[in-house]
This record gives structure tokens, sequence and C-alpha cells, in this order.
């Protein structure tokens, strides 16, 4: 089985370091830069445990030189996504399986949803419907991503913590090609169950990034204080009540109660949310996936956001002035 990781970042390196071990993979990764000449040069290093391995797969900058596969992790930030979804195009043959590994919400959210809302778009990840066209939802196959990783230099993984990475279909059938993706990331030394409901899946984590990370971003608080301090809990605890509202709406489940959730928070203690450390660092802000998207959502179904709307107004106007919004390339150019 043909498989391209398409971004070379902490957890596209995270998945190829795994799926590299699996029996009757042809492996690939799609990078640039020096992390790219590093991998070719050495291969990719992962560091687990304060124990290195290494592991060989090509690797190139330009997906035509890969061909075709049988699926693709695109492991790209959502906005990325969005802008490279015409460079994947090589990639995809009649039947690629492409699993979305973005944080937020996914742009074919509404692919096979029963009911009134089936098939809407979310301009907020999608605009002008430009990853439903070029790549197109039959394609897809949902993934909430629990492990943490980070990039120790050009080629070097260091995997922090976690395991589980779960898959599943936007129809919520269980399919012969998600047991088959789900196999090869358990040889590769994962957690993968495939689950039925992949859009309860996904909200569990959206259901913290939507607010923490934001509230992260503007106070520069970590994440413990801000799930302790009384002022910032409450109002993460309405970001999150609004979203619930939507999920629900929508047929999405929660299997812990939002006090509980916000508690967890907490207990990972001083963590700099992604969204933090990208201001810090100067690098664009991922919020529409996770923030605009959920507003978006809310006035598809008709749920006020009053909490949402103006968080996301200051988070936004914070990432403009400091030049940090993520920008939209014109058709055919390519992150």
């Amino acid at each position: 089985m043909k498989i391209c990781i398409y971004g070379a970042g902490a957890i596209g390196g995270l998945l190829a370091a795994g799926l590299s071990r699996a029996e009757g993979v042809d492996l690939s990764i799609v990078a640039q830069g020096s992390h790219l000449e590093a991998i070719r040069a050495d291969g990719l290093t992962l560091i687990r445990d304060g124990v290195e391995t290494v592991a060989r797969m090509d690797a190139s900058r330009d997906p035509q030189e890969l061909g075709r596969q049988d699926v693709v992790f695109n492991c790209l930030r959502a906005y990325q996504s969005w802008a490279s979804a015409h460079h994947i195009q090589p990639l995809l043959g009649p039947d690629t399986a492409v699993v979305t590994c973005q944080n937020g919400v996914p742009w074919w959210y509404f692919y096979g949803l029963d009911g009134a809302f089936e098939g809407r778009r979310l301009d907020a990840v999608d605009r002008d419907d430009r990853q439903w066209n070029l790549i197109g939802p039959e394609r897809a196959i949902g993934c909430n991503v629990y492990p943490v990783a980070e990039i120790a230099g050009p080629g070097v993984i260091r995997h922090v913590s976690g395991d589980k990475i779960a898959l599943g279909e936007p129809s919520g059938e269980t399919t012969q090609r998600g047991r088959k993706i789900a196999s090869m990331l358990e040889e590769g030394g994962f957690r993968a169950p495939v689950v039925g409901d992949i859009r309860s899946e996904l909200w569990l984590k959206l259901w913290g990034n939507l607010c923490f990370h934001p509230i992260s971003a503007l106070t520069r608080a970590p994440l413990d204080s801000i799930a302790t301090d009384p002022d910032t809990r409450a109002l993460a605890r309405r970001m999150m009540l609004e979203g619930q509202q939507i999920a629900e709406r929508l047929g999405s489940s929660f299997r812990v109660g939002v006090e509980r959730r916000i508690d967890g928070a907490a207990k990972i203690g001083a963590h700099r949310t992604s969204m933090l450390q990208d201001l810090e660092a100067g690098k664009p802000m991922e919020i529409d996936a996770l923030v605009t998207a959920v507003q978006e959502m809310g006035r598809i179904v008709g749920v006020p956001t009053p909490a949402l709307d103006g968080v996301l107004a200051l988070v936004q106007q914070l990432a403009r002035v400091q030049g940090l919004y993520p920008t939209y390339p014109d058709e055919g150019e390519t992150a």
C-alpha cells in the first residue's frame, strides 16, 4: 500500500516514523526546506523516551515525484491544507483516501450528515469550496490526533506524550479502508480505534480548543491558569456551552461534562497552547478552524454565540494587528 504523509511537521513526522515500521507499506513524505534535506540525507529521526530511531522513506517537495497513493495523511494546518489543495492533486488516484489530521472543524463536516444540513459548506475552513471540489469529500476519513510531538531539529521529531489516533468515516460506516488504515497505524505503535461517530470525537478536542486557544493568545496565560482563574474559567465555560448547543443540534454528543473537561485541561499544567506559541513565534495563528468555523456553524443552525463572538473578534483583531492572520493565495498557488 502506497502511503504519503503530506506535511512533515511534528505530527506528520511522528506518523511517518510509526508507519515506517508497518509491513507492506511503501511510504513517502512531502516536506520542504532544511527538514526535507535532513530527511533525504539522514532519514527521519524519532526521539521517544530518550531513545532515537531512524526511519527512511522517499521524501520530496514535489508530489508529482511521488505519484498516486492509496492513502494520504494530510498533516498540514487547516489554512495550509486549503492553500495546498491544488498541490496535493498528483497524489490522488480514483480511490485514494485522504485522512484529515487537522485540528478544529474539518472542511467536510456536513458531508454525509443526516438531516437538513447535509452537504452544507463552511466558508471559514474551505473558502470557495476549494477542498470540497479539488479533493472531494468522498475521499475524506476523519481523524482526531491526540499525541503531542515537537520538531527538535531538521529531520528530528520528539514524541512528548500520547498514542491515540481515532479514525472515522463521515458516513459513520465501518469500511474496509478505515480498518486497513487503523491496522497499519497499530503496527506503527499507535492506538487507532475506528469510531462510528467521528464528529463527536472531534468535538471533544475542539470543545477545549475553541476557548482555551484564543483566551491564551489574548491573555498570554497557560492552560492551568485559564482553567482555574474564576473569571477566565467562567468565560471558557460559556464558550464551551455555546459550542455544545451547536454540536448537539447537529447530532453530536459529549461523553463528559463541561466541568470535567475544564478540570482535565487544568491538570495538564502550565501548557502554552499552540495558538499562543504561534503568536509568540510570529507565525500565522490557527483561528478559523478552531473558532470562526464554530461561529459559522452556530449561525447555520440558529444558535447564538455571544461569548464566542466577543473572544473571536478580539483574537482576530490581535492577529491582524500582528500580521499573523493567515492569508490565502490565488487559485493555483500552493503553500
